[in-house]
């Protein structure tokens, strides 16, 4: 009895996984330990820096990401204008299966309001301190009040064109490096952000964006009321009008580096509302 009763308990286990199995493909997803169909493939998180920036300007992000299991990726932005940077990102999320869930900081923005456009596996767009920009809109146009005008820049001849750095000390009307970009930074990483800082090119602030993608997308904003690089009041017009989830912190331009707890958050956020 004993024998017969523990070979149907391995044959009833047998047809539960085959039961799982089967579920699992006809629901395209997995199927959670309770037998209950998953909603899904975690989405990979595709995270843009912005100018005078490079990926590493999002690790303490992804840190925290990766730690709850997420795939992340940061691949670099070009910085050469609306058009190049966004056909680059575009063209890298085509070789990403599943869903995605893509963050732009600062002009990060408007190369994620491009490159998402037309593409149906990218389920939400985030906007970290951020550029939320609409068809025609370009950057010239939307710097006003920013702290960084033209006696911030210090311009380098670059291949037929020029490229733009930030300048380290004041230069009035220019506050300095840690008081327009890296204010709430601490001096020595502000130092050290400055040192290592990519060049936008002077193209980018004359070339009208594209079609947006929050037309179509869901949306998520955090604005840091504190931020002199954008106008908060600017990024809240933007924000609203692409209908994205507001989150205001107090921090500056760069809290992506000051406050990466509640960065991660607002996309955590993002994240669950795509499952």
């Amino acid at each position: 009895m004993f024998i017969q009763t523990a070979a149907r308990r391995r044959w009833r286990t047998l047809i539960f996984a085959l039961v799982l199995a089967l579920l699992a493909v006809v629901t395209g997803g997995s199927v959670a330990p309770n037998g209950h169909a998953s909603s899904g493939a975690r989405p990979t998180i595709v995270l843009v820096h912005g100018n005078w920036a490079d990926a590493s300007s999002w690790s303490a992000v992804i840190e925290r990401l990766q730690e709850r299991g997420y795939t992340v990726v940061a691949p670099p932005n070009p910085l050469r204008g609306p058009s190049v940077d966004s056909a680059y990102e575009a063209d890298y999320l085509k070789t990403i299966s599943g869903p995605i869930v893509l963050v732009g900081h600062s002009y990060g923005g408007f190369v994620i309001t491009n490159a998402a456009t037309g593409n149906p596996n990218v389920k939400a767009l985030v906007y970290i301190d951020s550029f939320v920009p609409d068809e025609g809109e370009f950057l010239g146009a939307l710097t006003a009040g920013s702290c960084v005008s033209e006696s911030a820049l210090n311009a380098v001849p670059s291949d037929g064109g020029v490229d733009l750095y930030l300048r380290w000390a004041a230069n009035p009307p220019y506050e300095g490096f840690t008081h327009c970009f890296a204010n709430g930074v601490q001096p020595k990483e502000a130092a050290a952000l400055f040192a290592a800082q990519r060049p936008a090119a002077v193209a980018q602030f004359s070339e009208p964006s594209g079609s947006p993608a929050w037309k179509t997308i869901p949306s998520w904003s955090l604005i840091g009321t504190s931020d002199h690089v954008i106008p908060p009041a600017l990024q809240e017009q933007m924000s609203n009008r692409a209908a994205a989830h507001i989150t205001r912190i107090k921090a500056g331009h760069l809290s992506l580096i000051t406050r990466p707890a509640e960065v991660t958050k607002v996309i955590l956020s993002a994240v669950e509302a795509t499952r």
